[in-house]
């Protein structure tokens, strides 16, 4: 008679050794020790504030995350199926003192994180000049922030510096303890501009202007990328950032004044050109008011600016006094009884009185008609 072997898959699985997953429970927080979680370990007082008011936030909801497991875990077993012992009361409905807890908690709570919120966000608005360079040192008084002008081009950063009329791409520097001013906007798409060790993020848009205010309190080299997708090359739209003490700051600004390499209108607009994975690149001049062209929109030549346009739009005439034929007074445009501003003006007597856009019959259109395909 023959023996009949079990099959493979109805073999008995090997007894699994728990110990196994608490000695990898165990080793998890030693490798995850090499990592730097530099968003709750910043160096910049506004990336700190916003950490704290985070750590807040996230402690008062475990008020009432933290014991609501722990009461489902304990109710579970309290009246398992098997303890016979446990309270049974099937009629029961009400409780005052219960009810009181139940919802008073969670209204402090609510109290409390929409109090401090709105504290945090007028406090750290990212338009409002620091009053402060960390906990214990005010701003003093008189102390002129450094200007940063900060253009997203496609896929990389242009860091202008007017006061010392330099540029760089894909590298940021600052002194430590001087606040820090940054003006943004965008040469084509929506960006976002992220240090996360210096300060929240904050967006860069195309024809306008976005302000943030920070300070780098520790000497280092942190990075800085892109959060917001802004097409193929986004994933290499990274540069890093420099906090350096006075004198390792004057020494950047000195290499970068040597640069042969001007930002002129002309280099300018052939920087903005998509690029992937740009270097550091050094210009020793900036043409002065190259930003607000950007900004306005109008660095190439012969282009009208936005604020000259808005400007014109409102009927500021003397807006436009710069550019040939445009700061001329306009002449009235002509109004017929479908453009009069009068509104309440009575209808034309006839519709054939009405001075038509266009022909009034189709057969009477100049347009070549669609050659059959």
């Amino acid at each position: 008679m023959s023996q009949c072997s079990t099959p493979a898959y109805l073999a008995p699985m090997p007894a699994r050794r728990p110990f196994k997953r608490l000695i990898a429970a165990a080793l998890l927080p030693a490798l995850l020790s090499g990592c730097d979680l530099v968003v709750m370990n910043p160096m910049g007082d506004v990336a700190i504030q916003q950490r704290n008011l985070v750590i807040f936030a996230l402690a008062l909801m475990l008020l009432i995350v933290i014991p609501v497991i722990a009461l489902v875990a304990l109710f579970a077993w309290r009246y398992r199926a098997s303890n016979t012992d446990a309270r049974y009361e099937p009629d029961w409905d009400h409780s005052t003192q219960l009810e009181l807890v139940i919802w008073s908690a969670p209204l402090l709570i609510v109290i409390a994180l929409g109090a401090v919120t709105w504290t945090g966000t007028h406090l750290l608005d990212p338009y409002r000049p620091l009053e402060r360079l960390d906990a214990t040192r005010p701003v003093a008084a008189g102390t002129k922030p450094l200007q940063v002008q900060v253009v997203a081009l496609d896929w990389k950063w242009l860091f202008i510096y007017p006061e010392y009329g330099i540029a760089t791409v894909n590298e940021l520097a600052a002194p430590v303890d001087r606040p820090i001013q940054f003006r943004l906007t965008s040469s084509s798409v929506m960006n976002a501009f992220y240090v996360p060790t210096l300060a929240g993020m904050i967006y860069a848009m195309p024809s306008m202007e976005t302000n943030l205010h920070a300070v780098i309190n520790k000497p280092g080299n942190y990075a800085g990328f892109s959060a917001n997708y802004s097409g193929a090359g986004f994933s290499g739209m990274r540069f890093r950032f420099h906090g350096l003490d006075d004198a390792g700051f004057a020494a950047w600004v000195a290499q970068n004044r040597k640069a042969p390499l001007p930002l002129s209108r002309a280099n300018y607009l052939k920087l903005e050109k998509p690029t992937e994975k740009v270097p550091v690149i050094r210009f020793g001049r900036v043409q002065p008011g190259l930003f607000d062209a950007v900004v306005n929109q109008c660095v190439r030549p012969g282009t009208t600016c936005m604020s000259d346009m808005m400007r014109r739009d409102v009927g500021d005439s003397a807006a436009m006094t710069h550019m040939p034929g445009m700061g001329m007074p306009q002449r009235p445009r002509p109004q017929s009884p479908l453009t009069t501003s009068d509104a309440g003006a009575a209808p034309p007597a006839k519709p054939a009185d009405i001075r038509q856009r266009g022909p009034a019959a189709p057969d009477q259109s100049r347009t070549p008609h669609q050659k059959p395909l």
